[in-house]
């Protein structure tokens, strides 16, 4: 006996754990996808990536210590050297090379230019008849390189790098609220298919009991064969209803667990209660969006990239003219110990020009080319601008009268399930037709997937305002990255 309840307990136990589902809010499901879906792990990874640039550049203008070494360079082959009268002759090379060196170099933001500092030992063995050690060192030098007198890449890169990453903190944020509203899409589509499905098996349960009912009519000859086959007709419908919602069903918390990235897919779902009344004012919200919003920062830092271009094209391509000045000391001899005596000048500049005398007018066409798409990003700017304020400016008029639309759609809901009720009891009575009573269910069923759709609309209109503006109007404040990650 305990053997057979034995095995009646592990059969009926997975059934048991099957059947338990995971209750969950839609705040709880926005709080998970922000912190493990798919799209929260690719947020943070671009903003890593953003976060890493700006570290590069902000190093780049930092002292950098370098070490060189050859340890050790060894040849013995045959090679051409030309001697003092400018013959050329083939003699035998065999030596060891050593070499070391330290240098420092720093980026010189004002004049675009590198400043380095460094010094080098080198040691050359000749192997042969006669062993020879001779050594070179430069103890101490100082050299400048500037590409070009007339472009400072690094006068621009301190303009454009910082808006970069501001644009990429803010666009962390806006994806963060995309995330709200593709939570929502989620959310709303398995409550909608759970709701279906509740109405399609209640919807059967009824039509299996008016069935019966009809049945016994037909039978007293109260009816007509006709409405016996429609009420049959109508429980077959209402059979596939409940067929087609539960695939649907299976579809949709499918979906939303791998979004959520949950281990149970038996996910139960509360309708959303409504959001606290609050107004918004349409200068506020552009106000705030203006100053939020990484479009603002894009805006800039498109202008001046396309001023970039501008300024590359007339420094590079009018005159060329590039330094290159060395000086330090630098000795050499066959004793080491004598390397640090009587040091040798090393004095070196180089200044190079170049004028473009007859190019075909590439220089010309660079320049306005360069200009040309000045012109476009100014103009496509002030457009995005208009349209970023007008997207605001109707999306704010179209919150307002969501509300709204959500009171009468719970309203008509009432109402509808009010009159089904009636019609119901009433042809049970036999005062109306199966025709009457199929099309008071259809609008029944119709007001429950409306209400649900408004309150949808209304949860992601108000996550779309809070991406539009990054401002939260409920708490008065704006909607900072910690905000999301630490709440």
């Amino acid at each position: 006996m305990k053997k057979i309840f034995h095995i009646l307990l592990l059969s009926i136990l997975p059934l048991i754990a099957f059947s338990q589902s995971k209750e969950i809010t839609l705040e709880e499901a926005i709080k998970k996808a922000q912190k493990q879906s798919p799209d929260y792990q690719r947020n943070l990874n671009q903003n890593q990536a953003s976060y890493w640039r700006f570290k590069n550049y902000k190093a780049r203008f930092l002292p950098q210590l370098r070490l060189d070494a050859t340890l050790p360079e060894f040849s013995n082959t045959v090679i051409r050297q030309t001697d003092d009268e400018g013959q050329d002759r083939f003699v035998n090379q065999n030596q060891l090379f050593l070499a070391g060196g330290l240098s420092i170099s720093q980026n010189i933001p004002y004049t675009g230019g590198s400043l380095s500092v460094y010094s080098n030992l080198q040691r050359v063995d000749l192997f042969g008849d006669s062993d020879l050690t001779t050594y070179s060192v430069i103890p101490f030098s100082i050299q400048y390189r500037q590409s070009s007198l007339f472009y400072n890449s690094f006068k621009w890169d301190k303009k454009i790098e910082p808006l970069i990453y501001e644009e990429s903190k803010r666009d962390f944020i806006e994806t963060m609220e995309q995330i709200s509203i593709n939570t929502c899409r989620y959310y709303f589509s398995l409550l909608k298919a759970q709701m279906q499905l509740k109405i399609s098996e209640q919807n059967l349960s009824n039509q299996d009991t008016l069935y019966q009912i009809s049945q016994g009519r037909f039978k007293m000859g109260k009816i007509a064969e006709n409405e016996l086959l429609q009420m049959e007709l109508s429980l077959l419908n209402s059979k596939n209803n409940v067929t087609t919602n539960t695939i649907e069903l299976k579809r949709t918390s499918q979906n939303i667990s791998r979004f959520l990235r949950l281990d149970n897919e038996n996910i139960e779902l509360r309708i959303p209660e409504e959001l606290a009344l609050f107004e918004v004012d349409i200068s506020k919200a552009i106000e705030e969006a203006k100053s939020n919003r990484k479009a603002v920062i894009e805006f800039r830092r498109k202008r001046l990239q396309a001023e970039n271009e501008l300024a590359r094209a007339k420094g590079n391509n009018k005159l060329e003219m590039s330094l290159n000045a060395n000086l330090g000391i630098s000795q050499n001899g066959n004793e080491f110990n004598n390397l640090f005596n009587n040091y040798n000048k090393q004095q070196y500049v180089s200044l190079n020009i170049g004028i473009p005398i007859f190019d075909w007018g590439i220089s010309k066409s660079e320049r306005k080319m360069a200009k040309a798409n000045l012109d476009l990003t100014n103009n496509d700017i002030e457009q995005d601008k208009q349209e970023f304020e007008q997207e605001i400016y109707l999306h704010v008029l179209n919150w307002s009268s969501k509300r709204d639309f959500l009171i009468t759609s719970q309203k008509a809901r009432e109402i509808a399930d009010k009159s089904y009720e009636i019609t119901k009891k009433r042809y049970v009575l036999g005062k109306i037709t199966i025709t009457d009573l199929n099309i008071s269910q259809e609008k029944k069923d119709q007001a429950v997937v409306k209400y649900l759709n408004s309150l949808e609309d209304f949860w992601i209109d108000y996550y779309i305002l809070r991406q539009l503006t990054l401002y939260d109007f409920i708490n008065d404040k704006k909607i900072e990255a910690d905000d999301i990650l630490y709440d």
